[in-house]
């Protein structure tokens, strides 16, 4: 498991569409191989970077409230509120221009399947991560949320109020401008190269003794900063049954360790079914309604799959979430270790309590 995270972290980052993406994908792809297993890379096109259009919903709202255009201030707000809960946009495919990939690999035959998922890449830093400011950037994001809402009545009725929010739209428009040009991608060795050693050495324990009746799929996937474009592939393509279970596991690196029992920014997606039962009976994992951002299981609980993620925070929050700081020696070894032994006990649980329930009907 550590070779998976070290072979991850000696890249400088693994930002959607980079260079370094794609070499931190093919030496996924070798690592495999080299175990014995075959892999495929799931091609996709996906945004570079969340932040062109972001600006250009702040953008909308901004002049739609400054010139009291009210159907381009609406627009944004859409816009908004659609970006944040994980909804279809008839303009994705304008800012998906960047080229991702997601590493496949399975083992094991039967009607049921098991997606163990992680996301290798890595994000591009913000001023609202900064670690003195982002245990409020829950309550930042939900101001923006309500001024966003409010761009479209001020856009009608005009006056100071329309302007002030117009400025303020616009003035954020430009420092999401300036963080693309001017911003650095971290290392992410928290966020993600840590699921990803989890989930792979998940996939190899279970792969020399597959789960009688299951396949068994890794799913390490591109992209994921970017609006969890490689998961979304990875669901369009029909690869994954609708009664798969999927475990994903981001963020394990520090902290205490939380399951999520839903998410969403804005939109909330409950999480229900057997895994997130199966978290709620193990020791040491506590449960959270994961408000903060999204994971690469948001697209998989929108279409009502059973899903669960890992996740440690501290405060509220990931440790060094998307800031410089998430480095190599920012990670607490031992806490990687344990989130391991907490997600073979889920596993156990869950493909036991299967079995048994198998056995039980065949003898009726």
């Amino acid at each position: 498991m550590r070779r998976i995270w070290e072979g991850l972290v000696a890249f400088e980052h693994r930002g959607t569409g980079t260079a370094h993406e794609r070499e931190a994908a093919a030496w996924l792809r070798a690592f495999l191989e080299a175990e014995g297993y075959t892999v495929r890379l799931q091609r996709f096109r996906a945004p570079a970077s969340w932040g062109p259009e972001v600006l250009a919903i702040s953008l909308a709202l901004g002049l739609g409230s400054l010139l009291g255009w009210a159907p381009l201030a609406a627009l944004g707000f859409y816009g908004f509120w659609a970006y944040f809960s994980g909804w279809p946009r008839p303009w994705q495919a304008f800012f998906a221009r960047a080229r991702s990939q997601n590493v496949l690999a399975e083992v094991g035959k039967g009607p049921r399947t098991l997606v163990l998922m992680a996301h290798y890449d890595t994000a591009k830093t913000y001023w609202t991560y900064d670690p003195k400011r982002v245990r409020g950037f829950r309550a930042t994001f939900l101001f923006n949320a309500a001024l966003a809402a409010l761009t479209v009545p001020s856009a009608r009725w005009g006056g100071l109020a329309g302007a002030a929010l117009g400025v303020y739209f616009l003035v954020q428009a430009g420092l999401l401008g300036w963080r693309e040009l001017t911003a650095p991608y971290v290392n992410g060795a928290n966020d993600n190269a840590t699921g990803v050693a989890v989930g792979t050495r998940l996939f190899l324990d279970l792969a020399r003794r597959p789960p009688a009746g299951w396949r068994v799929v890794l799913a390490l996937t591109g992209a994921e900063e970017t609006g969890a474009a490689g998961a979304e592939a990875l669901c369009r393509s029909g690869e994954l049954p609708q009664g798969a279970w999927i475990l994903n596991v981001d963020n394990v690196g520090a902290g205490g360790l939380y399951f999520a029992t839903g998410e969403g920014m804005l939109a909330y997606y409950p999480y229900r079914g057997p895994l997130v039962a199966a978290a709620g009976r193990t020791p040491g994992a506590r449960p959270v309604a994961y408000r903060l951002a999204y994971f690469d299981t948001l697209p998989c609980a929108r279409r009502g799959r059973t899903v669960l993620t890992l996740v440690r925070l501290e405060g509220g929050v990931p440790p060094n979430w998307h800031w410089p700081s998430d480095r190599p020696e920012a990670v607490d070894w031992a806490a990687v270790e344990e989130t391991l032994g907490a997600a073979r006990r889920i596993l156990d649980d869950v493909l036991a309590g299967f079995a048994q329930a198998a056995a039980a009907g065949s003898g009726r």
